[in-house]
């Protein structure tokens, strides 16, 4: 289990990074990503907190990768603080997406997959064709989320990515220790958003390179 989007006390979690890493591991996780959520007002202090986190690689045998979730940012401004985020050190730039639990302002999606700087767009909801065109194009990957609520329209995101050609990613999207996952539930929502098994593994692979790229 790869896991790009998690988060911890410093924002909404209820875990210290620590008890979040060391349950990962227990769940036989390779890798995750600190991913709180993040505007202009805490961006600096969220990054310091999850790069401080990798001494965790130290004692354990797992990546620990320095992340924010850009969440509820409008639009116009995704660009700038997902590049910012970059420039602080951010090894992983998450964007909250339109997912139909929330009220996220219209626009996010299209503003997420036609920034460089942001890696993942997450729980994008009824995204449109026109998006995920560009976030083909812009290699910018796709959440399939094991998240409640999030989850509902992850058929949509996988039939549209699977037509137009772009890349999707699974992850938890964790805020409890109940929210981890093992790779075996992972096949199962990723096939339980339409995926055939062969389809999910290459979704698992995605992940896997993604941090491969991560030096």
């Amino acid at each position: 289990m790869i896991d790009l989007h998690t988060h911890t006390i410093f924002s909404d979690g209820e875990l210290l990074p620590s008890e979040l890493v060391r349950r990962a591991v227990i769940h036989g996780y390779e890798a995750i990503a600190i991913t709180d959520h993040a505007d202009y007002t805490n961006l600096e202090q969220l990054l310091e907190a999850a790069k401080k986190a990798k001494y965790l690689e130290n004692e354990w045998d797992i990546r620990v990768l320095s992340g924010v979730e850009l969440t509820h940012v409008p639009p116009r401004k995704i660009a700038p603080i997902a590049k910012k985020a970059k420039d602080l050190g951010a090894e992983i730039v998450v964007v909250h997406g339109e997912t139909i639990s929330e009220p996220v302002a219209p626009g996010t999606n299209a503003a997420s997959v036609a920034c460089e700087y942001v890696d993942i767009l997450a729980h994008p909801g009824l995204i449109s064709e026109e998006d995920v065109r560009t976030a083909a194009e812009n290699n910018v990957f796709l959440e399939i989320t094991a998240r409640n609520g999030h989850n509902r329209t992850n058929g949509h995101v996988a039939r549209l990515a699977l037509e137009i050609g772009a890349t999707l990613v699974l992850n938890t999207d964790t805020h409890a220790p109940e929210n981890l996952i093992t790779d075996e539930t992972a096949l199962k929502i990723a096939m339980g958003a339409g995926l055939t098994e062969s389809r999910a593994k290459e979704v698992f692979k995605a992940s896997k390179k993604k941090v491969a790229e991560i030096v």
